[in-house]
């Protein structure tokens, strides 16, 4: 008997293009793990989308489908890749420059590599200080560099015969704003643009080009960049799905795994101190201040909404929480996090736990691009626009819908609720996880 869908979704038929704000170790790792999975020397490891599965009805019904299997997403065959870059490297160069990636699997798919060349990007010096671009767009205004994104967008369509698109920002941390005058609707934002007003960042630019366009957008650094009354106006207007942001990927990831876990058991937290060393661009942008407020920003806010304390104040009310990040350039982009947490248990006991989480934060970050990509394709053919929570799984900082809403963090929510939303698309009941006495 056919599935009877809650949602009309449109087939993922043809090819989807991916495009990539920031071709430099994310961008360079993803597109070199999809090429390399196609051809079958790899397994995509880390990606919900590829190897995650589904629990559908009740447990005794052994129904667990892959995802893939499951929901109606674009194959890895029918993905083309594209971007922009402040550098003028291909794929291949740039990604052995990024040196995350062995050396004899690049070559394997080294022509593959060199045929794709990132498109001139959108740069603004002041936006991040310690990166200095080569191959940058020129432009009598705002509004001109992004109309040239519109059109590298439409010719890199063409010419790959692309029948959807997507694009998720794998470029730089900005430095740390807050929204101004100009964000506030999408009139001024465009008379913003027209003006060249500085408040208004190159990753802005680009989330207008995009969204203007009807591409959905994923924004995968702390920005302010679709998280602004402007941005969310024009996605409503043109039934574009958003989401964002910052990727969670290492240390923040270990806090919302662990976190819940202290929460659950109601074990208090006197503090949670987290140090970070890496040396890949990454770092050398946040070795800025100003970049590295952006990344706090993001980073803080995770145990605040996972611990309520304002709820639970005698073990959560006076968390002293530090985080650091450091340039090490001998690390490249292997990070290491640090953390010492000091909890407390029956009678106010304490006790400590460490973790030190030597991570590859481009191996980490890469199937998170191509679950989203994946994920915001679906979004738009089943018609669903706006800020996309149910995608909260992948975010140090999740959007929610509206201003007032405080976002989820906890890791296992998020993923009961972001497979929950696959069911209700698909015309299948959600799991609750009420006990065999409750649910025949």
């Amino acid at each position: 008997m056919p599935l009877e869908r809650n949602v009309d979704i449109a087939p993922a038929s043809g090819k989807l293009g991916i495009l990539l704000p920031g071709m430099g170790a994310v961008g360079t790792t993803v597109i070199s793990g999809v090429l390399a999975i196609r051809r079958g020397l790899a397994q995509p490891i880390g990606s919900l989308t590829q190897m995650g599965t589904i629990r559908l009805g009740k447990r005794t019904d052994d129904n667990v489908p892959l995802i893939k299997d499951y929901a109606p997403l674009a194959s890895l065959d029918d993905v083309v890749f594209g971007g922009w870059d402040l550098f003028p490297d291909d794929a291949y160069v740039a990604a052995s420059r990024a040196g995350v990636l062995d050396g004899h699997l690049l070559e394997q798919l080294g022509e593959e590599l060199r045929a794709i060349r990132p498109m001139p990007a959108v740069f603004e010096q002041a936006y991040v200080k310690n990166l200095h671009g080569e191959h940058l767009k020129s432009g009598a205004s705002k509004m001109d560099l992004a109309d040239q994104l519109g059109e590298d967008i439409q010719r890199f369509s063409d010419e790959h015969g692309c029948d959807r698109l997507v694009a998720v920002w794998c470029g730089s941390t900005e430095v740390y704003r807050q929204a101004t005058a100009v964000h506030q609707s999408l009139e001024a934002f465009e008379q913003g643009l027209r003006d060249s007003d500085p408040d208004i960042a190159p990753s802005q630019i680009y989330a207008y080009a995009c969204l203007k366009l009807g591409i959905p957008y994923a924004n995968g650094a702390p920005n302010l960049s679709v998280d602004i009354p402007a941005m969310l106006e024009l996605a409503r207007a043109n039934g574009v799905p958003v989401a964002g942001k910052d990727f969670k990927t290492g240390q923040t990831l270990m806090k919302t795994i662990l976190a819940p876990g202290f929460k659950a058991r109601m074990l208090g937290v006197r503090g949670w101190y987290s140090t970070n060393i890496l040396g890949n661009r990454d770092g050398e942008v946040l070795d800025d201040p100003e970049s590295f407020k952006a990344k706090e920003v993001s980073k803080l806010g995770v145990l605040d909404t996972i611990f309520e304390p304002d709820r639970n104040p005698e073990l959560y009310g006076d968390i002293t929480h530090v985080v650091r990040i450091n340039y090490y350039p001998p690390r490249g982009d292997n990070k290491e996090g640090w953390d010492n947490i000091d909890i407390f248990g029956w009678l106010g006991y304490p006790m400590q736990i460490k973790v030190d989480f030597l991570c590859r934060d481009s191996i980490l970050a890469a199937p998170i691009v191509l679950d989203l990509a994946l994920f915001m394709d679906l979004a738009k053919r089943a018609g669903m626009s706006g800020v996309q929570e149910w995608l909260s799984f992948y975010w140090k900082s999740p959007q929610t819908p509206k201003p007032d809403l405080y976002p989820e963090h906890d890791l296992f929510i998020q993923l009961m609720k972001l497979k929950n939303t696959l069911r209700h698309l698909m015309g299948d009941d959600p799991i609750t996880h009420l006990g065999a006495e409750y649910y025949d």
